[in-house]
């Protein structure tokens, strides 16, 4: 098969102007036949030609004429062209093989175009250029008005197929150029022949100088049919030699074309010049004759158009379905490959064509072995062959080795069928599945590693999906549980819990599932599992959650601790032995004050829950004489035993140095020093003293935090007090701060407010912020009553209540002491010889 690449220059889009390509269908046998009777029409004009000079050089009239009543003879220059033609068209019929010849085929048609364009010069403009009588001398051609000059209608004919053996000769020049030239020589040619066969003498020239020779004529129709054969795959003949129908109807009109015509007007004269009929007669039955003919011509060529639009139909319904089948197979991500029973590929994608590097033209028609390497063909088609034994689709994975790599394929054969149910082609699809194998390999490899983590693990380990449902357990979970972990699969997780609390412990896996975003967590409470034999022990268990697109797992891991609750009691046991003691050791070394009539008070005091029960807060009441009071409270810094053995020792000295009637100023010093004597100490400490005859409060603070006052009449504020470095500061900096003390009016049914940093101070929070919380409850809670010991004691409830929500779990000692200045002015109380309130 051939084709014929049309090329227009209106597709800018395309390369080299390339706007479609017609695929004309050829038979190769049929187009060289066809060249061989165009290179055999050149020959036999040539031998015309050579004939004719030959009668010109040996002076033979018959040579130069070949029938005596013809007419005109073949002129010097005109025998001259026409081998060189002949010699222009064999090279051109032979098309890119005659290379060398080539640039002499062109010289050759150039010359005849030379020799007719000037002759149709000297026609033209009535001047004789010399060119006649280059051969033979002035006696050649005497009978003419211009000795040994062609005629012009021959001029024509050489001019038009000089051009059209140059236009078959350039492979650029498109063929119907050369194909029209020689149909016009074609045409001139006839033209004398028609002349001479109708007895026209006035077809043999043009106007009154010298005709067309007979054989000249013949020579011009051969060289004319012959430029038109001589690229017979391409341009107007390409259609009328096609293998197609439209190619069988083209030669049978162009057949007729030549033939009717001719006999009718043959036949139409010959009556008339029997005398059967006159000119107008002749001209009717002419007339007639070609109606009739046509007319068959026509309905004959209907009926094959017919044929050829059914025929049309058909192959455009098979292409259609071929193109859709094609485009399926191209955009189809696996291999794709048709094949006959021979192994011959029919049909393959594009993706075939890039796993083996050729492309498609390269592989249909051809088998295995002519495609692929030679093992890899082997195996392709004992593949075909073990399929078509069978008569059943077979599938199977297998690693190849392609021009692209080492792959692995998961390939389908089956066989198409006929009607009849009979095999005729195979059909393979082939999956490239090298990432979902080296996925999967990657799959088994982490599965391998899971289960050999999941085996190593130390404690008991199950597995369950969202409902409980256990899907895998570790080998110790028969150590802890006495169950086979293959005897677990399938069964709820709650059967390994004692059945009470089957339904507290599914309740908590059901909670810790519905959270949005579920985390690792340890539970050790309250949980309990349940031995083969029976047996109940404490558990403690960790669990997480891994939730997919499909699924939830639910890892559970557990671990006996029945040892460690034994041990924890153990401890708890002594601890509470140990708080208990520490409690008692800082109830004796705090002291509790004794009540006065004179000034109510209630206190309250909280140890930090993270140390036994002890801590470094303190305060006293201390009767100085009269009606005067003094009261001490403080903080040592950190917790736990020691700081409760340096607040036993500070309260112990701020009791004597109060009981002397020191200023406040001076007992702060000398606390100051006796802190200074102990190792690395730090204390904040508040001393006041309160002259309820005198309605006023003398105060001294070493870094302690303000008292906070709610007058008879007015808010509660804190008071105004200079505030010193804590103890034991100035023999740290080595410079002493000295303390400096105020004294304050207070009036009677004010109440005072004293505490430690545990009750304001938290993370987080402000401790201002804490102590404004503390001022305004206190003037809410004492705003309107007399402060009166009971009074006092539920505000100092309340105010711990307010202040430390959750007393259980304070971090810091807690002291808060409230004092109320009766309204009642009673007058002097009488002191004993110590100074104490009778």
């Amino acid at each position: 098969m051939a084709h014929v690449e049309q090329r227009t220059p209106e597709n800018p889009g395309v390369p080299g102007g390339v706007r479609q390509v017609e695929h004309l269908p050829f038979h190769e046998p049929v187009l060289a036949a066809v060249r061989v009777v165009a290179q055999g029409l050149a020959l036999v004009a040539a031998a015309l030609g050579v004939v004719g000079l030959i009668g010109w050089i040996v002076g033979s009239d018959l040579l130069r004429t070949v029938l005596p009543d013809a007419g005109a003879s073949m002129m010097p220059n005109t025998a001259l062209a026409l081998p060189l033609l002949g010699f222009a068209l064999v090279v051109a019929v032979r098309g890119p093989a005659a290379r060398w010849p080539a640039p002499a085929a062109r010289a050759a048609a150039g010359l005849v175009v030379l020799i007719g364009a000037l002759t149709l010069v000297e026609y033209v403009a009535g001047v004789s250029l010399g060119i006649d009588q280059v051969l033979f001398g002035p006696t050649a051609g005497g009978v003419t008005a211009a000795p040994g000059r062609m005629a012009s209608n021959t001029a024509a004919a050489l001019l038009l197929l000089g051009l059209a053996s140059l236009s078959a000769l350039l492979p650029r020049v498109p063929a119907w150029t050369g194909q029209i030239l020689g149909l016009g020589a074609v045409s001139l040619g006839m033209v004398r022949i028609y002349g001479f066969a109708y007895h026209v003498p006035q077809l043999e020239r043009f106007g009154a100088y010298a005709g067309m020779a007979l054989h000249t004529a013949l020579a011009v129709v051969l060289l004319g049919v012959a430029a038109f054969l001589a690229r017979p795959g391409e341009g107007p003949a390409g259609l009328l030699w096609n293998a197609g129908t439209t190619g069988a109807l083209g030669r049978r009109l162009m057949l007729t074309t030549l033939i009717a015509p001719l006999l009718l007007g043959w036949l139409v004269l010959a009556g008339e010049s029997d005398g059967l009929y006159g000119p107008r007669m002749a001209t009717a039955l002419l007339v007639c004759g070609h109606v009739v003919v046509f007319s068959v011509v026509t309905f004959a060529a209907l009926v094959t158009g017919r044929r050829i639009e059914v025929a049309h139909a058909r192959a455009e319904w098979q292409v259609r379905q071929n193109e859709l089948l094609q485009a399926f197979m191209d955009h189809t991500p696996a291999v794709v490959f048709i094949k006959d029973l021979s192994g011959r590929y029919l049909a393959v994608n594009t993706v075939f064509e890039e796993s083996i590097g050729l492309s498609r033209g390269q592989v249909l028609g051809r088998r295995d072995r002519d495609v692929m390497a030679p093992e890899l063909a082997r195996h392709a088609r004992a593949a075909d062959l073990e399929m078509l034994e069978s008569g059943r689709p077979v599938q199977r994975q297998e690693r190849l080795t392609l021009p692209i790599g080492t792959r692995d394929y998961l390939t389908s054969l089956f066989p198409l069928k006929d009607p009849s149910g009979s095999p005729y082609a195979i059909c393979g699809v082939t999956t490239d599945v090298t990432e979902r194998v080296a996925a999967q390999r990657e799959v088994e490899r982490v599965n391998r590693r899971f289960l050999a983590l999941l085996e190593s693990a130390p404690d008991a380990t199950v597995i369950t999906d969202a409902d409980g449902t256990i899907v895998m357990a570790n080998a110790q979970v028969e150590r802890l549980f006495g169950h086979a972990p293959a005897g677990l699969v399938g069964r709820s997780v709650v059967d390994l819990v004692p059945g009470r609390m089957r339904a507290r412990h599914k309740a908590l896996l059901l909670r810790y599932l519905a959270t949005r975003e579920p985390r690792p967590m340890v539970l050790d409470q309250g949980l309990y599992g349940l031995h083969g034999d029976g047996g109940v022990f404490p558990v403690e268990v960790s669990v997480s959650c891994s939730r997919g697109a499909y699924d939830t797992l639910v890892f559970l891991t557990a671990r006996d601790i029945s040892e460690r609750r034994q041990i924890e009691e153990e401890r708890a046991e002594r601890y509470e032995q140990q708080r208990r003691v520490a409690y008692t050791l800082q109830h004796s070394l705090m002291g509790e004050p004794s009540p006065l009539p004179y000034l109510p008070s209630a206190h309250r005091y909280l140890a930090s829950v993270q140390d036994p029960g002890v801590g470094g807060d303190w305060f006293d009441v201390i009767p100085l004489g009269g009606r005067r009071t003094g009261v001490v409270i403080g903080d040592v810094m950190g917790r736990g035993l020691e700081a409760a053995a340096v607040m036993g020792q500070l309260r112990a000295a701020s009791h004597a140095l109060a009981r002397t009637g020191i200023e406040p100023c001076h007992l702060m010093s000398g606390l100051d020093a006796f802190v200074g004597d102990l190792a690395d100490q730090l204390v904040t400490c508040l001393y006041l003293v309160i002259d309820q005859d005198a309605h006023e409060v003398t105060l001294c603070s070493a870094g302690h935090l303000p008292v906070v006052v709610l007058p008879a009449e007015g808010h509660a504020h804190r008071l105004a007090a200079p505030v010193g470095v804590p103890l034991g500061v100035n023999d740290l900096c080595g410079d002493s701060v000295p303390y400096r003390a105020t004294t304050l009016p207070l009036r009677p049914g004010s109440t005072l407010a004293l505490y430690t940093d545990g009750l304001v101070e938290r993370p987080g929070t402000d401790i201002d912020a804490q102590i404004d919380i503390l001022t305004d409850t206190l003037g809410a809670l004492l705003a309107d009553g007399q402060a009166d010991a009971e009074m006092l004691d539920r505000a100092a409830a309340k105010l711990v209540e307010t202040l430390i929500p959750e007393t259980t779990a304070h971090d810091d000692d807690v002291t808060l002491l409230l004092l109320g200045i009766p309204r009642t002015d009673r007058g002097p109380v009488r002191t004993g010889p110590r100074g104490d309130a009778p």
